[in-house]
């Protein structure tokens, strides 16, 4: 019994104590503090668990276990919660392909230019997405070019630029909606319901 409490304490304390280091490199210092409270608390009972019980070697060796299990856990938790954002830079060997305009279809914040390779030209593009819609824009990119050279990395700090984050982010989580106002040409708007207007007054003939 006291063995499978060790390890379960140090898988939450080690999860803990990962993500808690992840929102502090993201800037999410705030959060990170709060975290790390009931992190130490974690860490505390388990310490005194295995300080308590240092004859038995299975409480060391669950302690250890937990360790390596909790850092797994932790990056497992902060990949699901995907914060912030990441830049791709994306060559294509065909500069023809309409990449742009297709991926801008979809509501990726894209700059492009034409570069040149040792085969010839390249289209070079650089593409600014919130990590939750990371793998859906590999995807995107492999469907229009699969022999695409792909660079990925994370920004530490996004200033200016048109690409209005509310906007895309609701295009990038409603495809279907990016794609319709694509064909129509205009933007994604919710209808707007007109306000009931109050009747005005009209004079009265028989007055």
């Amino acid at each position: 019994m006291m063995v499978a409490i060790i390890l379960v304490i140090n898988i939450v304390y080690v999860s803990l104590s990962t993500i808690r280091m992840i929102l502090t490199l993201k800037g999410r210092r705030y959060i990170a503090a709060f975290v790390s409270m009931f992190e130490i608390v974690i860490y505390v009972l388990g310490l005194g668990l295995v300080l308590d019980n240092l004859d038995a070697i299975q409480n060391l060796i669950a302690y250890a276990i937990g360790f390596g299990i909790g850092v797994v856990v932790g990056s497992k938790i902060e990949e699901k919660l995907a914060l912030g954002y990441i830049t791709v830079n994306v060559i294509s060997s065909n500069p023809d392909i309409e990449f742009t305009r297709k991926l801008r279809d979809k509501g990726y914040g894209v700059t492009s230019w034409f570069a040149y390779g040792m085969d010839g030209d390249r289209l070079s593009m650089q593409i600014l997405t919130p990590r939750k819609y990371e793998l859906r824009l590999y995807e995107t990119i492999k469907e229009i070019d699969p022999k695409a050279f792909i660079i990925a990395y994370e920004p530490k700090q996004i200033h200016g630029g048109f690409w209005v984050k509310q906007v895309r982010k609701s295009r990038l989580a409603n495809p279907k909606k990016a794609a319709e106002a694509a064909r129509t040409g205009g933007p994604i708007v919710p209808p707007v319901q007109a306000k009931p207007t109050a009747p005005k007054n009209t004079p009265n003939n028989n007055e």
